[in-house]
Formats: C-alpha cells, sequence, structure tokens
C-alpha cells in the first residue's frame, strides 16, 4: 500500500482525572494451572502512588474477579507502594483458544484502601491460561526438530492468517476491524500473527481477539531491515516496547511476542552472509524490557528465528519459517518438501473481481494487464517509473499459466482463472499441514484483507468482496475436515482431520464432479485431535479429475492430477461440486 505520511491525532483521545493517590500500574498474570484444571495460581503485579507511608497509615489492596459462577477475591495490608499479591482460584473457568473450547473472560476489579476508604480501582478483564512456545533451534528431514504452541498444556494446531494494515490512512483503522474480525472468525482462524510492518492495533482488535478465542503472535514493528544499533536507538526502542508491553500484556489472546519480521534474515540481504546474533535490539534490548514487564510470554527474537545454531546449520532446517520462495505451481518441490513445522507466512496472487477493480481503475485502464501503470501501481510498486515489485503482476499471470496452460484474454476470465489459482494454491497449503498435523503444527497464510485498492495475496479485497480462496480456506479450516492426501504409490488416502477433543463417527463419500462416479464410500471414526486414515482410492498421473468429499455436516473438494487443466472444465467441475 502506498506510503502516506500525514499527521496528527488519528486515535480516540480523553482527558483523565488521576487522584493524588492513585493505582499507577497494574498487571493480573496467571502462573499455572493445576492438574485436571482444578486450581489455578495469579498473581497480582502493582505500583501504586500513595501520599503516607505505609506504616502511618493502613492501605490495603484488593482484587476481585467474576466469571459467570465463578469468583475469586483476595485483599491484603500495603506494606509498600509497589509489589505482588499471590491468588488461588478453584476450579476456574479457562479462557481457550477458538476450537478449544470458551474464552472464558473474568471481571476484574482492584481497589486500593486508606484507612478502610477506597481511594482507587481499575477494572479489565482476564483470561485464566498458560501459554508456551515449544521450539527447538533447527530440524532435519526426519522431523525431529519442533515449533508448537500450547494452551492450558494442550497442543493446538494454528491455523489462521497475517494482518496487515487494514487501512493505509489509520484513521480509519478503528471503523474497519470489527467487520474484519468477524471474517477472521467466519474461516475459523484461531490465530493472528500482527505482522511487523504493521502499527500496533487499536485496543478494540485485542478486545474482540479476547471474545473471540483469537490468539494473537505480535511483532514489534520492525521490519525486513537491519535497524540501527546504536544506544540512542536502543533507547527509543526500549521506551516503545515498554509501552507496548504495558498496554497488551493484560490481554489474554496475545500468546507470544516476536521480536520482528524478517530482520534476521536481512542481516544476509545484499550478497554478504553476516550473523543476525549480533542484533542487540532483539537479543538484549527487547528481552531486558520484557524480563522486567512480562517475563511469562513466550518470546521469540525474529521471525523467521536464526540463533546461533540454525546460523551455523543453514535456513533449510529452521522449524519456523516463511515459504515464499519462486512462487511456481503451488504442489513444486518448494513447498511439498520444505522441513520447517510452522510456517508463519506463505501466499499466493489472486485478482480481485471487476466489480472491485472497477472502482480503482480508470476504464481506459481495465484491460489489458500487461504493460499496464495502474496495474503496477495497484500491485505494490507506488513509484511510477521505479522498478520495485513491477514483477508481481506478470507473476499473477505466470501461476495462472502454471495452472491452466494459458492466460485468457479478457479480464472477467483472467480474475476467474486467478482467484482459482489462489483458492487451490491455498487450499493445498492448508491441507498439507493439516493432513500432517504434529509433523507440521501451524500455518498462517498471507493474508486476509487487503488495506487500500490492490492486486495482492489478500482472500478479501479493500471492499470486502471475496475471492474465491475464502470459500476454500473456510472449508480447509473447518474443525473436522476431510482430506485427501497426494499420491503415493499410485493410490491417494482419504484422512480424517480432528481437531475435536471427542472421536467423532463418520459416514463418508469421494465422487468424481463430472461422472458421478462413487471412488470410496464408508464409515470410520475421527480421532480426537488427530489425523486418521480412513481408506484409498486409486491414482494416475494421467487423470484430470475434480472429486467431491462429503461427511455429514461437511464437505470438501480435491483437484486430482497434473496442470495444464482446461479453464472452463475446472468451471463445469466446479459448478457440478458447488464449489460457486
Amino acid at each position: 500500500m502506498p506510503r502516506a505520511v500525514s499527521a496528527g491525532i488519528w486515535r480516540p483521545i480523553k482527558l483523565l482525572y488521576l487522584p493524588k493517590e492513585r493505582i499507577e500500574n497494574v498487571y493480573l498474570e496467571t502462573l499455572s494451572i493445576g492438574s485436571s484444571h482444578a486450581s489455578a495460581r495469579l498473581v497480582l503485579h502493582f505500583d501504586c502512588k500513595l501520599d503516607a507511608s505505609c506504616y502511618a497509615e493502613r492501605y490495603e489492596i484488593e482484587v476481585e474477579g467474576r466469571c459467570g459462577d465463578s469468583v475469586f477475591t483476595k485483599r491484603e495490608r500495603l506494606l509498600f507502594g509497589a509489589g505482588r499479591m499471590n491468588v488461588q482460584v478453584a476450579n476456574p473457568m479457562l479462557w481457550w483458544p477458538k476450537g478449544k473450547g470458551d474464552a472464558s473472560l473474568y471481571d476484574v476489579t482492584v481497589r486500593v484502601f486508606k484507612n478502610g476508604e477506597e481511594i482507587d480501582h481499575v477494572h479489565f478483564t482476564h483470561g485464566i491460561r498458560t501459554v508456551e512456545l515449544i521450539r527447538t533451534s533447527v530440524t532435519d528431514e526426519q522431523g525431529s526438530g519442533e515449533f508448537l504452541f500450547k494452551v492450558n498444556g494442550e497442543r493446538v494446531f494454528i491455523h489462521g492468517s497475517n494482518w496487515v494494515p487494514v487501512d493505509a490512512f489509520h484513521s480509519r483503522d478503528r471503523e474497519r476491524i470489527p467487520a474484519i474480525l468477524e471474517l477472521a472468525v467466519d474461516l475459523n482462524c484461531n490465530m493472528l500473527r500482527c505482522w511487523g510492518g504493521n502499527v500496533y492495533e487499536d485496543d478494540l482488535f485485542y478486545e474482540i481477539c479476547d471474545r473471540e478465542g483469537i490468539l494473537i503472535w505480535q511483532d514489534f514493528s520492525m521490519a525486513c531491515a537491519v535497524y540501527p544499533q546504536d544506544e540512542a536507538f536502543q533507547r527509543t526502542l526500549a521506551d516503545e516496547v515498554r509501552s507496548v508491553v504495558r498496554r497488551l500484556r493484560q490481554h489474554a489472546c496475545v500468546a507470544l511476542w516476536a521480536g520482528d519480521n524478517e530482520c534476521d534474515q536481512a542481516w544476509s540481504w545484499g550478497g554478504r552472509r553476516q550473523d543476525p546474533n549480533r542484533n542487540v535490539l532483539t537479543r538484549k534490548v527487547i528481552p531486558d524490557v520484557l524480563l522486567e514487564e512480562d517475563p511469562g510470554r513466550p518470546y521469540l527474537p525474529s521471525s523467521p528465528y536464526i540463533d546461533p545454531e540454525a546460523f551455523a546449520k543453514g535456513e533449510k532446517y529452521l522449524p519456523e519459517d516463511h515459504l515464499w520462495g519462486p512462487r511456481d505451481y503451488f504442489k513444486s518441490r518448494y513447498y511439498t518438501e520444505s522441513l520447517c513445522h510452522f510456517a508463519s507466512e506463505i501466499g499466493y496472487h489472486g485478482c480481485p473481481s471487476r466489480k472491485s477493480l472497477e472502482k480503482f481503475l480508470s476504464p481506459e485502464k481495465l484491460w489489458p494487464y500487461q504493460n499496464n501503470d495502474e496495474w503496477i501501481l495497484h500491485s505494490t510498486s507506488p513509484i511510477p517509473g521505479y522498478d520495485l515489485y513491477d514483477y508481481r503482476v506478470e507473476l499473477m499471470a505466470k501461476q495462472i499459466r502454471e495452472l491452466f496452460g494459458t492466460v485468457p484474454d479478457n479480464l472477467d476470465d483472467f480474475a476467474f482463472a486467478s482467484q482459482v489459482s489462489q483458492a487451490e494454491a491455498k487450499k493445498f497449503f492448508v491441507e498439507l499441514f493439516r493432513t500432517s498435523m504434529w509433523r507440521r503444527t501451524g500455518i498462517l497464510w498471507w493474508n486476509l484483507m487487503d488495506g487500500w485498492p490492490q492486486l495482492s495475496d489478500a482472500i478479501v479485497d479493500y471492499y470486502f468482496e471475496k475471492k474465491l480462496a475464502y470459500g476454500y480456506l473456510k472449508t480447509s479450516q473447518q474443525p473436522l475436515l476431510l482430506a485427501l492426501r497426494e499420491p503415493r504409490d499410485w493410490h491417494q488416502e482419504l484422512v480424517a482431520c480432528s481437531e475435536l477433543r471427542e472421536s467423532t463417527p463418520l459416514t463418508f463419500t469421494v465422487t468424481d464432479a463430472e461422472t458421478g462416479e462413487v471412488l470410496l464410500r464408508g464409515e470410520g471414526i475421527a480421532q480426537p485431535d488427530s489425523v486418521t486414515v480412513l481408506g484409498r482410492i486409486p491414482y494416475s498421473a494421467s487423470w484430470k479429475r475434480l472429486y467431491k468429499i462429503t461427511w455429514e455436516g461437511g464437505s470438501n473438494h480435491y483437484l486430482c492430477g497434473n496442470p495444464p487443466f482446461d479453464l472452463e472444465t475446472y468451471r463445469s467441475w466446479g459448478q457440478s461440486a458447488g464449489l460457486f
């Protein structure tokens, strides 16, 4: 999106009356959850400004939390203005990410008393939950590494999106946030990654994610560069991090702090390989602040993170990676043979519909796409005459050609073919990871929403028009998914990918969308939180087919064979299968 230099107040402001004696800072943290979730240990960190000695006057602090019928309360005398208070909660209502349980939130009030009279209080919500990131420095061809999130001691398979600026003019961000998050909920996203090229989002964003059980991977706002290392910049960054952490740490949704986006990799851009572990910002400045302000939450210095062992072994062996590469055929070896356990960025281009293109392109610039300055301008290359990312329009055409063998000669077919290409690609990426559940542990695709009118990887354009990939991803991210694995030994396995807590009986059918031939019909049981093989069907590399997979309460499809496919045949298959 364009760089629009602006000035002025672009977020709500308010005037606060601060009593002379007051609560300056408070943070309620979940330290641990007992076995069988029968208890929880919390700690209240506080800093109060008091006018008199705690020995000359009687000061007390009280914390009270309520979630439905669950209540906790504790009151203690203050011996100092700053300190902490441990709180035990019996039979707590836990906060769970989407798909794992209710995102229970306690309404919490902290009060300070002087000689029995309340002098100040604060209100906030608190989700009782623990978050762990289990990771290794590297992995290998056998998958012996790890990059795994656990919430309340339970593994969580991650599927979601990268969150980028929601508008080029940030004064409009707040009004767009609720509708965009509704899309994330509808897509069954259980995590959003606030990318390092972003702004720190409005409080409303985190409040909604708290309520909806959407985990947040929060990058600090550095991306794709080697940042200054001098002491002045270190102090500026430390102040920024402290401010951000104090504002956001109370949110149950925030699962991870990440130092930056791709800055570890940026140390070696330009031809000279340099060790990013010399970066004092993410190896010392940020972790030092987190140690003081939020030591219990996982921290990743960069995404992808190249620690000394990974730097020595090579980026091929990173357990968490950004899978961009050549962006060729989406089933190429670059994607299928990636060793990473967790893909925190992966994407594929999709052209907006004619309806949207007509809103931001001049009539005479709608078509053709070749050598079209307005298409280039709206494809992340905002400086006319200067080649920044001019290749991206042609990349979109190449991705169409890769799947269909040719590029349509009219706008409507071009947009449809591009959206099919994107939809099949992103569906494949998610299902590649889900059908390898626990060898693969998560995927955050790029991206949900455009922040200005453009041609991009987003599955919803700036005007809230959904591309075809939206529906495909909604199918691929449902809690119980039946999918076909890639061919092996002349066959394909039909598997049930379940994120449910209980076993699920199934009756299923695999049908050729064109002929109606039933290739597989049967019954089985999807085991909880795992992948279950239900059966297999024959495969030949010479076949070109679209299979429809159905079961009680759900359906999916699989594009069988190798490109090129005929565009009109695909359209007919998709209509028969109810894809559009």
